[in-house]
C-alpha cells in the first residue's frame, strides 16, 4: 500500500508530456455533408487542429514537428481496428486522390486510410473543410474537400469508402491536439476558432451547427488544468498548453449565436 501511495505521488509530480486534448462535440442529426469553418490562432509544432470529425474520422491541418504545415483527412477500418490484421473487405479503400497528396496506411490509435499534403495554411486565416458522405449498400464513401479561395472552388482531396452499415455522418465534432508530446509541447499554447458550421441531414435540410459540449482527453501523460474553451461572440474556440486557465467547465454546453442563413462558398459539391 506504501509502495503504491509512493508512486502515486510520484507519477502526479512528474512534468507532464503532452498539452491535454480538446474537444467542441455539435448536436446534429444524422448527415449528408458536414461543413464547417476553421482559424488557428497560436500554434506550435506538432500541432492537430481538426474541424470536421465524425465517428468514422477526422478531417482538418497539422503544423509538424519541423514546423511544415499539412493537410490531413482520415478514415478508420471497418471492425475492431486494434486487431493486428484486418482482412481486406474490413480495410478502407481509397476509390479517388490528387496527384498533389498522399495516401497510406496508418496504425497506433485505429487503423484506417490516411491522406495528407502540403497546405501552407497561416495563423489567422480562414480555412473552410466540407465532409461529404454517401450510402453505398453496407458501405459509405467519404470525400474529403477544402475551399481552394484563390480559384473559388471546392478541391476534393480523396475519396475513401468502408464497411459503415450504412450509416451516414454522426458524431460530429472538433479538437486540438499536441502531438509532439516532449514536455516541452505541453508548455506551449495551441488555440484554434470554429464557427459557421453546417449540415445537411439525410432529409436535404440545412441546420446550423450553434451548440457545442467541451471535453477533453484523459490521458494520464497530459497537462490536466491548462485548457478552455467558449464562444466570443462571433467563433467557439478551444484552448490548450502553456499557462491557459479554465473558463468553462468540461461537459458544459456552451451557446453559439442563432443563425439567419447558411453563409458558405457558392457551389457545394
Amino acid at each position: 500500500m506504501l509502495l503504491t501511495h509512493a508512486l502515486s505521488a510520484a507519477e502526479s509530480e512528474r512534468a507532464p508530456q503532452a498539452a491535454r486534448s480538446v474537444h467542441l462535440w455539435y448536436p446534429a442529426p444524422d448527415a449528408t455533408l458536414f461543413y464547417n469553418e476553421m482559424v488557428v490562432e497560436k500554434s506550435t509544432g506538432g500541432s492537430y487542429f481538426m474541424a470536421c470529425g465524425w465517428d468514422k474520422g477526422y478531417f482538418g491541418i497539422q503544423e509538424l514537428a519541423d514546423h511544415r504545415k499539412v493537410i490531413l483527412f482520415s478514415v478508420w477500418d471497418a471492425g475492431d481496428a486494434e486487431k493486428s490484421k484486418i482482412g481486406s473487405e474490413e480495410r478502407v479503400e481509397c476509390v479517388y486522390q490528387v496527384p498533389d497528396v498522399r495516401v497510406r496506411r496508418f496504425g497506433g490509435e485505429g487503423t484506417g486510410g490516411q491522406c495528407m499534403g502540403d497546405f501552407k495554411w497561416m495563423l489567422g486565416e480562414m480555412n473552410r473543410f466540407l465532409v461529404k458522405a454517401e450510402v453505398e449498400g453496407n458501405k459509405t464513401i467519404y470525400s474529403g474537400y477544402v475551399w481552394a479561395a484563390e480559384k473559388k472552388e471546392w478541391k476534393r482531396l480523396v475519396t475513401f469508402r468502408v464497411r459503415a452499415d450504412g450509416a451516414p455522418l454522426r458524431g460530429l465534432y472538433s479538437f486540438v491536439e499536441d502531438f509532439r508530446r516532449d514536455t516541452e509541447s505541453a508548455k506551449e499554447v495551441r488555440k484554434a476558432r470554429y464557427g459557421n458550421g453546417w449540415v445537411r441531414s439525410i432529409d436535404g435540410d440545412w441546420l446550423p451547427l450553434n451548440q457545442a459540449k467541451f471535453t477533453a482527453s484523459n490521458s494520464s501523460f497530459e497537462a490536466r488544468e491548462t485548457i478552455d474553451a467558449g464562444f466570443d461572440g462571433g467563433w467557439f474556440y478551444l484552448v490548450t498548453g502553456g499557462e491557459t486557465r479554465m473558463k468553462v467547465k468540461l461537459k458544459e454546453m456552451i451557446h453559439g449565436k442563432e443563425s439567419k442563413g447558411l453563409e458558405h462558398p457558392e457551389g457545394f459539391p
